[in-house]
This record gives C-alpha cells, structure tokens and sequence, in this order.
C-alpha cells in the first residue's frame, strides 16, 4: 500500500483541517481550562462534530454512519493535533465504536452505534487501573450470579468518563485474570461511581467505582470468547488515532517553530541563519516523516486486517511518542524564556504530548511489546 492519501482522503484532510481551525483553535482549550467548564469540551462543538459527520466516522452506514476506516479517523485526529481540541471522538466514536463492532451483538449494536454515531450519546472503554499501562491484568472481577453478572473494582483514566452515557468496562471472568469480558454499564447504575479527574493537560478523565454492580447477562459485550479479542482492538484503533493527534501536534510545533527562527532576529540575522539551529529543525523534519509513514502505515493495516496489525501498531504508536517528545522540547528551547511561559501556547501541547505518550502504553511499553513478540 502506497504511503499517500487518496484524493477523498485528502480532501477530508482538507475539510477537518479549515473547519477545526476555524471552530476550535487552541484558545478555546485555555478558555475551557479557566473557566473550570464542567465538561471539559464545547456541546455546541461536538454537535458540529456530529454534522460534519466525525462522530459516526467508523459507524456502518447501515447504522447511520460514514463507514470509514481508521486512516480517515486519523486524518482527523491529526487535524485535532494540531488544535489540541478537547472533545469525546477518540473514546467514544474510535474506541467505543470499535469494541461494540468487535464483539457486539446485532441487538447491541443496532441501539448503540447510531446513538454514538449521531454524538446524541457518550461511551467510552475503562480498562487501566493503575498509573500504567497494563491491560493483560485486571482486579475488577466479574463474578457470575443467578443469570447475570456482579462487577467489582475500579478503574482509572476513564477518558471522558464524567460526560459517558455508556461504560465499556473489562474485567477478569470469575477471578481469572487469564479471561477477559467487556460490560455495558449505565454510569447510573446503583454501585457505580464516577469522578471526574481534570488532567495536566486541561482534557478529561475519571475514575470509576464499581461496587457490587448488578448487571444482566446481555450487559455482556458479545461472548466470553470474544472479550480479549475486542478489548485488543479496541485499543489498537485508540492507539493508532493517539499516535495520528500526536503527529499532528508535533507537525503544529514544528511549524510554530520554524516561524519564530524566521522572524526572530539576533546580532542583525535571523537565528534560523545559525547553523546549530538549522542542523536541530533538519533533524526534526527527518523524525517528523518518518513518523508519519509509521503512523500512516498502521492504519493503513488495522483497515486490511485488525488483528495482524498489532507490531505496526506498536511501532507508531512509539515513534509518535517520542517524536511528539523531541519536538515540543526543541520547540521551548528554540523560543527561549518565552516558550515556558502560561502566556505562550506552546505549554499546552507539551502537556497535551506528555499525557498522549502515555495513554494506552508509553513507548518502552510498544519497545516491550516489540522485543517480547520478536523473543517468541
């Protein structure tokens, strides 16, 4: 598969990119981050999500949606990059979507995907519960009882977890860490609580308390069989759009910072003139596209086949960390004092970089995941 967009894709590259500069520019986050606003994120703006069409990306048209794939949802995740929009699209309409696509039932589906398609309602997937990544095991439990299910546990970045109209919650099957179930739980369900946690990068997160949650035996997300699979899907398309936003932030970085070496003049020369400067952007560009045809490229495979797509993933989910990383911190250093300051915009997207790389696993744990595969 060629390393390019085709002429729809880019077109809808073009689309996202005017009308989130336009809708959401970065000042929008500050305003939202002072205020204290409740959501965390624009209502009028994501119904606009919902007209653009964003919200039902990755739902079937026979469900309402666009029926794209995850290179398009990545062309958009690239454009919010750039912007640090702060709205549910990557949990609830990437994430959410993929594990009721997954594993979810006809019935399951059919009342859930045109709800998040249309953004009239909020899901997202809690699976961490511990400042690490670590989706192989879990404390909450699901235990068998009568003919449903008893969820015990707690779970932590919850993304948008505060504003969710739908839980997509894993837990171990009757104490067996070994054996993964996903369940649909209403946040309103007697047992459940949810606290919102505002994270350092003014976006949205909670944790969860489930204790004793009594749940029917349809509040299953498919089978007992099917629950790792989808879980393991569901966080490869997260982390495959995380590694498309970061790209996109790097890129908004970059080109902040080539501007300032233009326009900023020291000892009657612009500093971009200097050669110690122009040797640190080349090098940044080179990471730059190489990270983007990483990127690219796991999309481009979690489309073709989604459970083969893990190593790709993986690796663009690790170079897009570390890219992200190196760019915002050249980016500070290039613009001096300034760029430490809360005045100036760039704070934002080193905080937004820095809760990204770590969301859903850090690059040592995709260098991890890389080595172990390779070892077996």
């Amino acid at each position: 598969m060629p390393l390019i967009l085709s002429d729809e894709q880019a077109m809808l590259r073009d689309s996202a990119r005017d009308f989130l500069a336009e809708q959401s520019p970065v000042s929008q986050l500050r305003v939202l981050r002072d205020t204290t606003d409740a959501d965390g994120f624009s209502r009028t703006l994501w119904r606009r999500f919902s007209e653009m069409g964003f919200t039902g990306l990755m739902v079937p048209e026979m469900h309402g949606g666009l029926g794209l794939g995850c290179v398009e949802a990545g062309i958009v995740m690239d454009r919010i990059g750039h912007q640090l929009c702060a709205s549910p699209l990557l949990a609830s309409g990437l994430v959410a979507v993929t594990a009721l696509r997954q594993a979810g039932n006809p019935g399951q589906q059919q009342h859930w995907l045109p709800l998040l398609g249309s953004g009239t309602a909020i899901a997202t997937l809690a699976v961490d519960e511990g400042s690490k990544h670590k989706p192989w095991r879990f404390q909450t439990r699901a235990i068998p009882r009568g003919d449903g299910w008893c969820l015990e546990g707690a779970k932590t970045l919850v993304l948008d977890g505060h504003v969710a109209d739908l839980l997509i919650v894993a837990a171990s099957l009757g104490g067996d860490p070994d054996h993964t179930g996903l369940f649909l739980v209403s946040p309103l369900a007697a047992g459940v609580t949810v606290e919102r946690t505002v994270m350092v990068d003014a976006h949205n997160a909670a944790r969860v308390s489930l204790q004793d949650v009594q749940l029917s035996a349809d509040a299953m997300l498919g089978s007992p069989e099917s629950g790792a699979s989808a879980l393991a899907a569901a966080l490869d398309v997260g982390r495959a759009a995380v590694a498309s936003e970061l790209m996109g932030l790097a890129d908004e970085v970059f080109d902040r910072t080539v501007q300032y070496l233009k326009d900023r003049r020291q000892f009657g020369k612009q500093i971009g003139e200097f050669q110690a400067l122009q040797h640190r952007a080349a090098h940044l560009y080179t990471e730059l596209q190489i990270s983007h045809a990483a990127v690219l490229k796991a999309n481009q495979l979690l489309d073709n086949d989604i459970a083969g797509a893990a190593a790709a993933v993986a690796v663009a989910k690790a170079r897009a960390g570390r890219t992200a990383t190196l760019a915002v911190q050249e980016a500070v250093q290039m613009h001096g004092g300034m760029g430490m300051t809360d005045a100036f915009e760039l704070g934002f997207f080193m905080k937004r970089a820095r809760v990204l790389e770590a969301l859903w696993g850090d690059s040592n744990f995709h260098l991890d995941a890389m080595a172990r595969r390779q070892a077996y």
